[in-house]
């Protein structure tokens, strides 16, 4: 009798793993739909707080966001335009043209991808920088009219011996000459174009120009004048003046003053039209 109950006893503690193991099997189930409630993504909200976010991080409106089918979010990243109303090399740079990007979007046609236009801008941008690059190797002037690439587009500064005299905006001839040459390779691109002036940490104090604030912007405003008599069209055009308060140099020699005696050429990537002010229908005549 006692030997059945010792037999009894052990059969039911050697069936006691069931319990442990169904239980663990409970939890991994639990465990795993857990997981997937969390994996499960709204693409509605996706959507609205990427657009947002993109928006707040000066990217634009994004021309199309593809969720993948299965849980683990979002699959394809495709960025349009910074702005609708921005301008690419090779279409309509007619400032009354007032297609409407996001409409092309909403019927789930890409017309142009981020990189392509990126790309084809890049290009356009290049081939300015080397008309202006021979223009300055054919005419000896390399040295004082030096293009660059920046992240915000070309930059072609030009010193203040080509263009004015010690302390004076007055614009000579051969200053106009050079600028006409250049108007004649800007024309090509409808990108923005912003005239920056500096000047070195020498103060002036005339009737004319109370600080280097005002020979900055006043020069930078005769070019402009020049540039759109040449044909850039003057909707691309901004002027700018920083004194000199945005050195290249160290204002401590001759050559350094000579540096930062200067007019830059800013021609703008199209991405930053976004920061530039558009044409309402309240300024339309």
């Amino acid at each position: 009798m006692r030997r059945n109950r010792e037999h009894e006893a052990e059969k039911e503690n050697s069936d006691r793993w069931l319990l442990t193991y169904s239980d663990l099997i409970t939890l991994l189930m639990i465990f795993f739909v857990v997981l997937y409630s969390m994996s499960k993504v709204d693409a509605d909200r996706f959507q609205a707080i990427a657009e947002s976010l993109n928006k707040a991080l000066g990217g634009g409106i994004p021309a199309k966001m593809e969720m993948a089918d299965s849980p683990v979010g979002p699959s394809i990243f495709t960025t349009g335009s910074p702005s609708s109303n921005s301008t690419v090399p090779g279409k309509d740079t007619d400032p009354d043209n007032t297609t409407n990007a996001d409409s092309d979007n909403t019927n789930g046609e890409n017309i142009n991808s981020g990189q392509g236009n990126n790309e084809a801008e890049t290009m356009s941008i290049e081939g300015i920088k080397a008309k202006l690059d021979k223009f300055a190797a054919d005419n000896g002037i390399q040295t004082k009219l030096v293009s660059s690439m920046e992240e915000r587009g070309l930059v072609v500064s030009i010193q203040e011996t080509l263009l004015f005299e010690s302390g004076s905006a007055d614009i000579n001839a051969k200053a106009r000459d050079i600028l006409r040459n250049i108007s004649t390779v800007l024309a090509s691109a409808p990108n923005q174009i912003r005239v920056e002036g500096h000047t070195d940490n020498v103060p002036i104090h005339t009737a004319q120009f109370p600080s280097n604030w005002e020979l900055s912007v006043i020069r930078a405003t005769n070019v402009v004048q020049i540039l759109q008599n040449e044909g850039i069209r003057p909707g691309r055009l901004s002027a700018a003046g920083y004194g000199e308060y945005r050195p290249i140099a160290l204002n401590d020699n001759a050559e350094g003053h000579g540096k930062n005696r200067r007019i830059d050429l800013i021609i703008l990537r199209s991405k930053y039209d976004i920061t530039e002010p558009t044409k309402t229908a309240a300024s339309t005549p």
